[in-house]
């Protein structure tokens, strides 16, 4: 039941985090319910407490204890808000024989057919003029259809999608002249479409997570990579904060620091799936800014900041592969992760993920004080993986890094995988991460 109900609560998440930039808001209005105080990086800031920063589409959220000092260090939990999909195109109307399509750019590497066939929708954010930014989600308005068999019979011996030719949607019938998506997308956010300055707005399925399976034990959404680590991070945050409070946490800095104590921090990056370089990716200045401040808030000199880095754990939290019982030969033979076996410790030779040997030491503890599996995860030496925030913090901030996360099957599909029980694996370790820290 435990288990359900976490990925009951995980499913309502993705619902309210289309983009970005809802998920940055959804994930602030959790923590805001929970005492923590939303700042602006233009405002000074208090030194103690709970707060977070939303810069555009990413959030970080910290707890300062009270016996915080200039080189405390940090337990960060890193991770990404946004997800492969496709971006609006400026001209964004188009169309041709009587439908009205949207003009749309490839975000990142979605599996491009997972899309056909889906009732889908805009979401994200319009920017007026005078720089006002609202929210939008239109809910069912568009759908990349596919093309008939009968005018393909070749199509199930290798369909081949353009991404230009091939990737463009239908949302109405008209003429393209005599319409305007930017018009209908404003109406729907309630904003006047003449005094829209901007947009950021990506495409969403529509449709509910789902439990399903023999024993109920999958779970099927879209945005599982990364918002399943997201969420965790926000109920972790939220769990160890309110346990604090209470009184309720071990010794502050066991696990972690020697009894020392450690400010743990959740960052959920932007722009991860298309190589985090922006100011709001994990490439750009924003978790520096951010640990800086709290580190000057707390009287650090430049020195005693740098021995609160070297104080410091980032645990990069992403999806990782579970087996596919029809492509097993994809895997290494000798390390074949499931589903409900707990979350990955992810590990790569050439540091693709930055796990090393104190890492996953440190992991294994974690895991044990949680009372949760762990399965690692290794790639067949014939398939090189991919990357992810793990090594970028580590080489930016020169913090302590290991790469984890959940086990997905469809990784980049419109809907992915889960088993039921490795999201709630990864919150309770990560409230546990967190915990010891305050």
């Amino acid at each position: 039941m435990t288990f359900v109900k976490h990925i009951v609560d995980l499913r309502d998440f993705i619902e309210a985090s289309p983009s970005s930039f809802h998920a940055a808001h959804e994930a602030g209005r959790r923590l805001e319910a929970a005492g923590f105080s939303q700042l602006a990086e233009t405002a000074p800031w208090p030194t103690h407490g709970k707060f977070f920063v939303i810069r555009d589409g990413a959030i970080i959220a910290w707890v300062v204890p009270e016996n915080a000092t200039a080189t405390t260090g940090f337990n960060i939990l890193g991770a990404h808000t946004d997800s492969p999909s496709f971006k609006l195109k400026p001209k964004s109307t188009t169309g041709r024989y009587g439908w009205l399509q949207a003009g749309v750019e490839v975000y990142g590497g979605p599996l491009l057919n997972s899309w056909l066939d889906r009732e889908l929708q805009f979401a994200g954010r319009l920017v007026d003029r005078d720089g006002t930014e609202t929210l939008v989600a239109t809910g069912p308005l568009l759908r990349f259809p596919q093309l008939a068999i009968h005018l393909d019979r070749s199509s199930n011996d290798g369909l081949k999608l353009d991404k230009q030719a091939h990737m463009n949607p239908i949302w109405g019938q008209g003429n393209p002249a005599d319409e305007d998506l930017l018009g209908l997308l404003a109406s729907r956010a309630g904003v006047d479409a003449n005094t829209i300055g901007g947009y950021d707005i990506v495409v969403a399925d529509t449709q509910p997570g789902a439990i399903f399976g023999a024993n109920d034990e999958f779970f099927a959404a879209g945005r599982m990579d990364n918002l399943t680590s997201v969420h965790a991070g926000v109920v972790a945050l939220i769990a160890a904060a309110g346990a604090a409070e209470a009184g309720e946490a071990k010794a502050a800095g066991a696990a972690q620091a020697g009894g020392r104590p450690v400010i743990p921090v959740l960052a959920a990056f932007d722009h991860e799936e298309i190589g985090s370089a922006s100011r709001s990716g994990a490439c750009g200045p924003i978790l520096e800014d951010i640990l800086t401040r709290v580190s000057d808030g707390l009287g650090a000199s430049v020195s005693e900041r740098r021995r609160a880095f070297v104080n410091s754990l980032c645990i990069s939290a992403d999806a990782g592969h579970a087996v596919h019982p029809n492509y097993g030969e994809r895997h290494d033979p000798a390390n074949l992760p499931v589903l409900n076996g707990g979350p990955l410790l992810k590990i790569n030779a050439n540091q693709r993920y930055a796990t090393d040997a104190v890492g996953a030491a440190i992991w294994a503890n974690l895991c044990a004080s949680a009372g949760a599996p762990y399965q690692e995860f290794v790639s067949n030496n014939g398939v090189p993986c991919g990357s992810t925030i793990g090594p970028l913090t580590a080489t930016r901030l020169g913090i302590r890094t290991l790469d984890v996360g959940t086990p997905l099957l469809s990784m980049h599909s419109a809907r992915e995988l889960c088993g039921i029980a490795d999201p709630y694996y990864l919150a309770r370790i990560s409230e546990t991460f967190f915990g010891a820290a305050i």
